[in-house]
């Protein structure tokens, strides 16, 4: 019997994006929006869209390292075990890893705080050519600190407007901006942290930190909500993945990157040299001759 093939009935930048009256309270951690497959139909697809990512991914480099502007920043947010680190291994694991720059933003070390919280962001933001790739991000200040109550509330207040403006300048300056929020379930994070716990070859990844975040489960939810209602723009949409399913969380990010490469619409860069003169240049170059 033949295995049906799963496909996007609808699109995932129409199925995920956050639109007005979005409600992440509403969110089916466990639902596929979109996709018509099951796990089953999942690896052969992620393999197909690996072939196209890696093509996309090398005119992009091909067109940095001739001139051009453009370039991807992907944006991942999620709870702890959301699988932020599987999506850097298995989506952007299918492109040829010279063409990405990952950057992880942790605590701010004692440098970085003596700046503006912006100030790091715009240091690692990708070069023309590269995707880049925010494992956590500028997200973080007005969410961790929101819940944690880090600065006074007013200035997370004024930090919307203020993200809003930065990343429309970085996609003005030609810059694809592509966030995704990856959300888990409070069950399926209890799952993934037990696994964490019971399994010697996990502990490395287990941060005891994680658990009094997840204390404050409603809050960082009510931040999430905010922050998704406040920054979801034009050029910058929100685009909200229910992530207890692995499979699916992974084939959603890959089409959402797939859908920003190929609207840079790059062809592969013309010679800038003799195409003829040069084949002739290299049949002469035989020393054995």
């Amino acid at each position: 019997m033949t295995r049906a093939a799963g496909r996007w009935t609808t699109p995932a930048t129409q199925a995920l994006r956050v639109g007005p009256g979005f409600d992440l309270a509403g969110l089916d951690r466990r639902s596929t929006p979109g996709w018509s497959g099951d796990k089953k139909s999942a690896p052969d697809a992620l393999a197909a869209q690996g072939e196209r990512l890696s093509e996309l991914q090398e005119r992009l480099f091909a067109h940095g390292r001739t001139g051009g502007d453009r370039a991807v920043l992907l944006v991942l947010q999620g709870m702890d075990t959301a699988g932020k680190g599987g999506i850097v291994r298995h989506v952007l694991g299918m492109v040829d890893p010279q063409g990405v720059a990952l950057r992880s933003f942790g605590v701010p070390t004692a440098a970085e705080k003596r700046h503006h919280y912006l100030w790091r962001i715009r240091r690692a933001l990708p070069r023309p050519g590269y995707i880049g790739v925010f494992d956590r991000s500028h997200y973080e200040d007005v969410l961790v600190v929101k819940v944690e109550g880090l600065v006074p509330a007013g200035e997370v207040e004024e930090r919307y407007d203020e993200i809003n403006a930065f990343e429309a300048e970085v996609a003005s300056s030609g810059t694809r901006v592509v966030k995704v929020a990856l959300m888990v379930s409070l069950d399926e994070q209890a799952a993934r942290l037990r696994e964490r716990l019971e399994r010697p070859d996990k502990h490395w990844k287990y941060n005891p930190g994680d658990i009094d975040a997840r204390e404050r489960w409603p809050l960082y939810q009510a931040a999430y909500q905010t922050a998704l209602e406040r920054t979801s723009t034009d050029v910058a949409p929100w685009h909200v993945v229910p992530a207890d399913r692995k499979w699916y969380a992974r084939l959603a990010v890959g089409a959402l990157l797939q859908d920003a490469l190929e609207g840079l619409d790059l062809g592969w860069p013309p010679a800038d040299f003799d195409v003829e003169t040069e084949l002739r240049r290299l049949e002469a170059s035989d020393p054995r001759t």
